[in-house]
């Protein structure tokens, strides 16, 4: 596939980053004026000199443990909202909490097209949305790009695989969205159950590890799997696209609505093309104007332009977590969740949580080192934890001192080779 969603996707570097950093001045004249804690951060720099990547890179970073902390200091935002912007718009709550406004500026929903687009999804095609609708703007998010590209979508949501089945092999759509492993247990309910699934032929992923194996599962089944990075803060950062095979071209294309920095982890230090770090981004959204978030996630530079034409940025893709804070299931676990969990039983000593693979679907056992002389009730600390991550796992009790004494909060065992 040669084609492209816009000229923008084309246009010379030098362009992009004249138009980007262009208007990053007045974005943040504008930011600061209408968000406290932003105001506060940039406070004593000269915004109009913020016009390259040395300027930017001269800012301080914003890391998400900071930003929780602030919200749950000055609920809900943090200071980080433009308060006057959020008429008529959706609020979310992430893991670990985290709130966000919802961007419907026009431009989100445009990005989350492009990443359909590259995947080699068009205009008429059913997308069935599988996607979380609840809290998380996963979903909504999916659901504005595939309608702005002229998709009629299905909102299936999460959960009720038998109906989920069962409206797929009604409606016939052509495209699944959602989190890469559910897609199996859809397609492996449907040949338990004799029902056709073959309609779907393409695949746009996200939240969550698309494994090479169950890449090649999907392909042996006719259907093509592209995938995109994002976050609930920015929309889609960054998307697969794919050569004239159909197969996915190396890394990813940052969109055209960001600005993405790879830096040293733990600093704000730009590192050089190839050199892994973490990710950092700085979005235009004027309701929610967020400059140098630390995403979290590692990642690095591609050199040179990508095979499919598009002139933006490459990036490897989703390399791990520059913090411990670990997505399972699409939703992030935060070593402060695991911390609320081992807090409402006095008798732990410590805990951690280790995730792996169970099949093609991602799993989750919570180890807890009781103190001497304690007992403690598997069963009441597994139903706590999933009442505190929203997500399902195994408990399992150890030998005093049996964990070690690293720090680790939790572990992230899967195989990303596989």
């Amino acid at each position: 596939m040669t084609d492209h969603f816009d000229t923008l996707e084309t246009r010379a570097p030098s362009d992009r980053e004249a138009a980007l950093f262009g208007a990053l001045p007045s974005f943040l004249d504008k930011a600061t004026r209408a968000a406290p804690a932003l105001a506060a951060r940039l406070a004593g720099i000269d915004l109009s000199t913020v016009t390259d990547r040395a300027a930017l890179a001269k800012l301080p970073v914003l890391r998400k443990s900071e930003l929780m902390a602030m919200q749950a200091e000055t609920p809900p935002f943090g200071g980080f909202a433009n308060l006057g912007a959020l008429a008529g718009r959706r609020v979310f709550q992430s893991p670990g909490p985290l709130w966000e406004p919802e961007d419907d500026s026009g431009e989100a929903a445009r990005a989350t097209a492009r990443a359909f687009f590259a995947a080699g999804v068009r205009a008429g095609d059913i997308v069935h949305n599988a996607f979380s609708h609840h809290m998380t703007p996963g979903g909504f998010l999916l659901d504005a790009g595939a309608r702005a590209l002229g998709c009629t979508v299905f909102p299936a949501g999460v959960g009720n695989t038998d109906m989920q089945v069962e409206a797929a092999a009604a409606l016939r759509p052509s495209v699944y969205c959602g989190t890469p492993d559910f897609l199996k247990t859809l397609l492996d309910r449907a040949a338990e159950t004799g029902k056709d699934l073959s309609s779907f032929k393409r695949a746009l992923v996200s939240g969550g590890a698309l494994f090479p194996s169950l890449r090649a599962d999907y392909l042996s089944r006719g259907i093509a799997v592209m995938q995109c990075y994002a976050t609930a803060e920015f929309g889609v950062i960054a998307y697969e696209t794919a050569a004239p095979d159909g197969t996915p071209n190396p890394g990813m294309l940052v969109n055209e609505h960001v600005v993405v920095e790879i830096v040293r982890p733990g600093t704000g230090e730009p590192l050089a093309d190839g050199e892994v770090g973490e990710v950092v981004v700085t979005g235009f959204n004027p309701a929610y104007p967020l400059v140098r978030l630390g995403t979290g996630d590692l990642s690095a530079v591609l050199s040179g332009p990508s095979p499919c034409g598009r002139t933006n940025m490459r990036i490897r893709g989703w390399m791990g977590r520059a913090d411990q804070r670990t997505k399972v299931k699409g939703m992030f676990v935060d070593p402060a969740q695991v911390a609320e969990v081992t807090r409402r039983f006095p008798g732990v000593a410590r805990a951690r949580l280790v995730v792996s693979r169970d099949g093609a679907a991602d799993a989750m056992t919570l180890q807890v080192e009781p103190k001497p002389g304690a007992v403690v009730d598997a069963a009441a600390i597994g139903t706590v934890l999933r009442d505190v991550t929203r997500l399902g796992g195994g408990v399992t009790i150890v030998e005093p001192g049996a964990l070690p004494n690293d720090g680790k909060v939790i572990a992230d065992e899967r195989d990303y080779e596989k």
